[in-house]
């Protein structure tokens, strides 16, 4: 096959940038529009409207069997949503779950999940049908009250939008991520929306503060309690905000003297993962975060949530709780964005932001169109009908002459002209009488239709009152409906006459309550103890009790280059040769046994792969020592531990020059400094010594340099330095012995001289 030659003519030269912009717009604007977000006047996202259509079609309403939720699946996929089962499937759960919505869409039979995070059983197993809420968004289809468009293939029609006449959006709510924009809409009490909703057609220009009358704020299937509800007017105006959700609770007597915390309702963030915020109780109980917890168990049952939290003996209640609220999803946020598709004309529709009224508003809007199409559409059919009943009840005044007509005709056809049009050629008459009667009948052809297709039973005087009782009927039914049809208000009658219906269908009380109140600050009680912090050459770190430690072997304690008792409400501190101070609380150090590995300190603070640890020690020791540095250019200082005092976990411990680093710290009481009970030791890379009493060092703040300790020839620099007893004999580097009593006492900052093996 002969390739195509290039040219000019068939090559398109495009801008990569341009096409990337286009391509992205569009799209974003699929995902925003097609996908993720909702239509403001059903509440719907596209899969929700396409499942719930599939299934009006199936015919699985509420009164009739469940069906298997692979067929709805395989339906909705194959005529309307070709994007794959299983987002179908997670859709369809959704839509039964009634720990998430507020009046369910989907009857669901069989394993759809729980509140506590498990998963629904495959859509082999489960079964569906329509729920009576759904039925109020559905029932009006075959009225032509919205528009169809063609399926993705051109295959089959299906709604643009659902004839929804329940304000399904508000009382549902639903929440979705779409690209740049996302929507987070909480659910409502659906007779505070209903309310609202009457009230706003009563009062158009009723503003969002008068509304909050009606809907003071969401009301979640969970339940729970809003703490800001002050906050509400704010976020219903704006369209956005945080409500603070917190978990109900109550106190109870326990077992052996101990109380406790019962959790009777959960925040609606964690619902459909209440295992996860009993877990995370467990942990804090088992970890020892809260030492007050004795135990904690879900005794939750299908009559309701049932969290036990049991409280040891003689503890704070509320200070625990003030902690909980703090450290676990008992308390938790819920970000609300009232974002939703507004239909625009001829197109698609914009994604915008709404305030609680204007989402109101749209909801009434719809409605108007709604209910205008369904009355026009009532009034036709009626109308229709009257022509038909009006032309049934003429043809049993004449029906001896119709009769005559249909007996003297050669065809239906011939019958039908003469009824609809007065000829009567060909119609063999009993008399020229009756022809010239059948001339001036006139009936419409819908009439002519019935006639025809009119029974003899219909001749008995029982159906012909019938008839006329029919005829009065659709009078008075043409009237209504032509008075409906002539104002707003008498349309907003039969809106407000149904939204009661359902309001008293759907009727509950208020599930989650309304308060305004922060929690207090959790004090912290911790009971004090003994640890040990060993430190491995590889950096490896852990907490060890004092019990444990006491009955490890010595062979295994001396695998650690660092050990120091220090108190569990203590902070460790660790000075570099970066001449940075690290301090890490001890409650994040990981308490470990002895054979256990530990972290590696630099996890555990913000040290550089590149510093190396000088001295570990606990502050409460370092508060009341002095501490001498000194450095690889020769400086030395003694600084008071009190200088060290702060909060911030890493401090510049000295300033040092430029390539110039820390080659000791050492630890020393006050005592020590005055009377002299210390000797210095200094020796640099050249092997040269030098040894002076640590009272002649001056002690400065912790932001100086201090002063020369040792005259370094040229190239030399300071590799060790140490305090020994002024009478030692001895002292270690590197693995060497070397001697202590040749290095001879000279005045601080003169020169070194030859240090010695022992």
């Amino acid at each position: 096959m002969d390739q195509m030659k290039l040219t000019q003519e068939n090559i398109i030269q495009l801008d990569f940038s341009e096409e990337m912009k286009t391509s992205y717009r569009d799209y974003a604007m699929s995902v925003i529009v097609a996908r993720a977000l909702p239509d403001v006047r059903d509440g719907l996202k596209p899969v929700q409207r396409r499942i719930l259509y599939a299934m009006k079609e199936l015919g699985l309403s509420p009164d009739r069997p469940h069906r298997k939720s692979a067929r709805i699946v395989g339906d909705t996929m194959g005529k309307y949503h070709p994007h794959g089962d299983s987002s179908i499937y997670d859709a369809l759960v959704h839509m039964t779950e009634e720990y998430s919505l507020n009046a369910p869409l989907v009857d669901g039979h069989g394993n759809f999940g729980s509140i506590d995070g498990d998963g629904a059983a495959a859509m082999r197993y489960t079964e569906a049908r329509l729920s009576y809420a759904a039925m109020t968004m559905l029932d009006n289809l075959e009225k032509g009250l919205v528009e169809f468009m063609p399926n993705f293939d051109d295959s089959e029609k299906e709604p643009m939008v659902l004839p929804a006449m329940l304000p399904n959006l508000l009382i549902n709510g639903t929440t979705g991520i779409a690209v740049g924009m996302a929507t987070n809409i909480p659910p409502h009490n659906p007779v505070e929306v209903i309310n609202a909703v009457i009230a706003y057609m009563d009062r158009p220009g009723i503003s969002t503060e008068k509304l909050m009358d009606y809907i003071p704020a969401p009301d979640f299937p969970t339940g729970g309690i809003i703490t800001n509800a002050s906050e509400m007017l704010q976020i219903y105006e704006t369209g956005e905000g945080k409500v603070r959700l917190r978990a109900k609770t109550e106190i109870e007597k326990g077992d052996n003297g101990r109380k406790n915390i019962v959790i009777t309702e959960i925040p609606y963030t964690i619902s459909g993962n209440k295992a996860k915020l009993v877990e995370n109780l467990a942990s804090l109980a088992r970890e020892k975060i809260f030492d007050e917890i004795y135990d904690v168990r879900d005794e939750s049952s299908k009559e309701g949530i049932r969290i036990v939290i049991e409280v040891k003996k003689d503890r704070d209640i509320d200070n625990l709780l003030n902690g909980l609220y703090k450290k676990t999803q008992m308390e938790d946020t819920y970000g609300v964005n009232l974002l939703a598709i507004r239909p625009s004309d001829g197109g698609n529709g914009q994604p915008k932001v709404f305030n609680l009224k204007s989402l109101i508003e749209e909801f009434v809007l719809f409605q108007e169109q709604l209910y205008t199409k369904e009355y026009q559409y009532m009034l036709a059919k009626a109308k229709k009908r009257l022509e038909i009943v009006e032309g049934l009840m003429k043809a049993t005044d004449v029906i001896d002459l119709i009769i005559e007509i249909l007996r003297g005709s050669a065809s239906v056809r011939q019958a039908k002209g003469c009824l609809i049009e007065g000829i009567t050629e060909g119609i063999r008459f009993k008399s020229t009488a009756s022809e010239r009667q059948a001339r001036t009948l006139l009936f419409t052809e819908a009439q002519a239709d019935a006639i025809l297709a009119m029974p003899l039973s219909k001749l008995i005087g029982l159906e012909i009152r019938k008839l006329h009782e029919e005829h009065e009927s659709l009078l008075d039914n043409i009237a209504g409906y032509e008075k409906v049809l002539s104002s707003v208000k008498e349309l907003y009658k039969v809106i407000k006459e149904r939204l009661r219906e359902y309001k008293k269908k759907f009727a509950r009380e208020r599930r989650t309550a309304l308060t305004d109140t922060v929690a207090s600050a959790y004090v912290e009680k911790v009971i004090e103890e003994e640890l040990y912090v060993c430190i491995d050459r590889f950096g490896y770190t852990k907490a060890v009790d004092a019990a444990a430690f006491g009955r490890a072997a010595e062979e295994t304690k001396k695998e650690f280059s660092y050990i120091l008792k220090i108190k569990n409400t203590d902070k460790l501190c660790i000075f570099t040769n970066a001449g940075v101070m690290h301090q890490v609380k001890m409650d994040k150090v990981p308490r470990c046994k002895m054979k256990e590995k530990g972290a590696l300190i630099h996890s555990l603070c913000k040290m550089d792969n590149e510093e190396e640890g000088l001295l570990y020690v606990s502050f409460e020791v370092l508060f009341e020592s002095m501490l001498m540095f000194t450095t690889k250019s020769g400086y030395i200082k003694l600084v008071s531990g009190v200088e060290f005092e702060t909060s911030r976990l890493q401090v510049a411990s000295t300033k040092l020059d430029e390539e110039d680093e820390l080659v000791n710290v050492s630890l020393l009481s006050a005592s020590d400094v005055l009377a002299g009970s210390k000797k210095v030791i200094l020796l640099t890379d050249k092997g040269l010594s030098l040894g002076f009493s640590v009272n002649e060092v001056s002690e400065f703040k912790k932001t100086s340099r201090g002063v020369k300790a040792i005259a370094l020839e040229k190239n030399d620099f300071l590799v060790y330095a140490t305090l020994v007893n002024p009478e030692a004999d001895t002292f270690e580097y590197n693995g060497k012995t070397l001697n202590a009593k040749r290095v001879r006492n000279r005045k601080r900052g003169a020169k070194g001289q030859k240090a010695t093996l022992k």
